[in-house]
């Protein structure tokens, strides 16, 4: 796979919930890292994403926030 994207994070699917449109997906990406991630249940079911298999979480930096403790 290749990608302009250089967050590129592989991990495990732990959970998927799936809802009527749109689903949540949990991927494992260390000992007690865990992305959560929200796609269409389309997707889910196009890119075959099952609890246990390999997945990439593809961040793009214009769209994450970032905060700090006061």
């Amino acid at each position: 796979m290749k990608l302009s994207a250089r967050n590129q994070l592989k991990g495990v699917v732990t959970e998927i919930q799936k809802g009527a449109v749109n689903g949540i997906v949990k991927i494992q990406l260390g000992d007690d890292q865990i992305i959560t991630s929200s796609i269409t249940v389309a997707a889910i079911e196009e890119l075959g994403l099952e609890v246990g298999k390999e997945a990439f979480a593809i961040v793009k930096a214009s769209s994450v926030m970032v905060g700090v403790e006061d």
